[in-house]
C-alpha cells in the first residue's frame, strides 16, 4: 500500500474543499473587481454585473433551467426556507397542506414545523427500508388543500436517491409546486429542472466544491411559480431575495457547476470505484455489519455502514486521523441517533453504532486502503470488550441482512 498523509478527508457530504479553479476565478472579484453588482452608474458596478450574469448562465446550464430563474442565497438552508416559506405564503388561499419525508435535511423539516404552528397542514411521510419515498404515496396524500411537495432528491446520510422524475410528473398533474433539496445531488448526479418536473431547486456550493456561503434557488419562470420574500430591503433577486449579492461566491459557484457538467459522468465512475472498493474491504473484513440506504440508487461516493457492537462515537474517536462522521454535519454536536436511520427502521443501537463514510475528487485508492485497514482494525479492538458480541441476537440478524446485499 502507498503510503498517504495524514489526516485525511472523508467527510464530502459535509463540506468539499474548494477546487483551484474556482478560488482561481473568485479571486480578482476579492480585490480590483469588488463592485456591487447592483451599482449601475460605472465599470466596478457592471463588471460585478456582468460576473453575476456569467454564474447564472453557468448553473442554468447545469440544472437545465433559464438563466433569469436562479436566484442566489446563502446557501441550500436559506434556499429551502425560501421555497417552503414562500411558497406556503404565495398560495394560502389556495390550501394549506404540504408533503414532505421524514428523512429530509432540518432546513426543510424545521421550516414545515414553524408553518405548523402557524396553522398549516404538514403531512411527513415515512420512507421504506432503503429511505425512498414513492410517487404513489405521495399523489395518495394529495388533497384539493396541497400546496407544495417538498422532496430531496439525495439524501446527505444515506445517499438515497429519489424518483424525482416520478414524483415530477404527479405534482403537474395535480399543478402542484415541487421542490427539491438538491444540495447533495447537483453536480453529482444530472439533473435537468424540466425533464424531471421540478418547480423549485435548492443548491449549495460548498457541497460542489465551490465557497461556503452562497447557494441558488431555482424558481420556474413559466408556468409561473410564486415566492414571497422572506427577506425585504431593496427587492434584488427579482423581488425574491433582498441583499447584496456575495460576487465572488456567486462567480466560484458558477465555476464549479461549470466544471461539475463538464466532469461529472468521469468523476462519478472514478468515486464509485473507490467507494465499492471500500464498501467490499470492509464486508470481507468484518462480520455483522449493515449497508444503510439503498445499495445501488445512491450518490457514487456515500457509504454508510452500521458496525454492530461498536460504538459509532467510540468509533470516530479511535479512528481520529480520519474525517468521517455518523450522520448530518448539521447535528453531529449531538449524541442522539441519527433520524434517518431511524426512519429506515434501525434499533436505537445499531443507529449509534453507523458511520457514514463520504468519497470525493481528490480521494485516491491508497487512501481507502488506509481507511478500510484502520476502519477493520478499530471495530475489532472495539468488539474485544464489548459484552455482546458474537452472542447478541440482533447481531446475528444484522449478519443476515449484510449477507443479502
Amino acid at each position: 500500500m502507498m503510503p498517504v498523509q495524514t489526516p485525511i478527508y472523508m467527510d464530502h457530504h459535509a463540506t468539499t474543499p474548494v477546487d483551484e479553479r474556482v478560488l482561481e476565478a473568485m479571486l480578482p472579484y476579492f480585490k480590483g473587481q469588488f463592485g456591487n453588482a447592483a451599482s449601475r452608474t460605472h465599470i466596478f458596478g457592471w463588471t460585478a454585473e456582468e460576473a453575476v450574469d456569467r454564474a447564472r448562465e453557468q448553473i442554468s446550464a447545469l440544472i437545465g433551467a433559464q438563466p433569469k430563474e436562479i436566484i442566489f442565497t446563502s446557501g441550500a438552508t436559506e434556499s429551502n426556507n425560501l421555497a417552503v416559506k414562500g411558497v406556503a405564503a404565495a398560495y394560502r388561499d389556495r390550501g394549506n397542506h404540504i408533503i414532505t419525508q421524514t428523512t429530509e435535511h432540518h432546513a426543510v423539516l424545521d421550516p414545515c414545523k414553524a408553518l405548523k404552528r402557524q396553522g398549516y397542514d404538514i403531512a411527513v411521510l415515512p420512507v421504506d427500508k432503503y429511505g425512498q419515498l414513492s410517487a404513489q404515496a405521495i399523489a395518495e396524500a394529495m388533497t384539493d388543500q396541497t400546496i407544495l411537495v417538498s422532496v430531496m432528491a439525495a439524501n446527505n446520510e444515506i445517499g438515497t436517491l429519489q424518483s424525482v422524475s416520478e414524483i415530477g410528473t404527479i405534482c403537474k398533474e395535480k399543478n402542484i409546486p415541487f421542490h427539491s433539496d438538491a444540495a447533495q445531488a447537483v453536480g453529482k448526479i444530472p439533473l435537468d429542472v424540466e425533464a424531471h418536473g421540478m418547480d423549485l431547486l435548492s443548491i449549495s456550493a460548498h457541497k460542489l466544491y465551490g465557497p461556503k456561503g452562497v447557494g441558488v434557488l431555482y424558481v420556474r419562470a413559466k408556468p409561473r411559480i410564486q415566492v414571497v420574500a422572506q427577506m425585504d430591503g431593496g427587492g434584488h433577486e427579482r423581488g425574491m431575495r433582498s441583499g447584496t449579492l456575495n460576487v465572488p461566491g456567486i462567480v466560484g459557484l458558477g465555476v464549479a457547476c461549470e466544471i461539475a457538467q463538464e466532469e461529472m459522468a468521469a468523476e462519478a465512475k472514478e468515486t464509485k470505484i473507490l467507494r465499492d472498493r471500500l464498501q467490499q474491504k470492509l464486508f470481507d473484513g468484518l462480520d455483522q455489519i449493515y449497508l444503510n440506504g439503498h445499495p445501488e440508487k445512491r450518490l457514487a461516493g456515500n457509504l454508510n455502514i452500521s458496525f454492530a457492537c461498536a460504538d459509532g462515537e467510540s468509533l470516530l474517536m479511535g479512528l481520529s486521523d480520519i474525517a468521517l462522521s455518523s450522520g448530518s454535519a448539521c447535528t453531529s454536536a449531538t449524541l442522539e441517533p441519527s433520524y434517518v436511520l431511524h426512519a429506515l427502521g434501525l434499533s436505537k443501537d445499531l443507529a449509534q453504532n453507523s458511520i457514514r463514510f463520504g468519497i470525493g475528487r481528490h480521494n485516491t485508492e491508497s487512501e481507502i486502503d488506509y481507511v478500510a485497514a484502520q476502519v477493520i482494525a478499530e471495530v475489532n479492538r472495539l468488539r474485544e470488550i464489548s459484552p455482546h458480541y458474537k452472542s447478541d441476537p440482533e447481531s446475528k440478524q444484522i449478519a443476515e441482512k449484510a449477507e443479502s446485499f
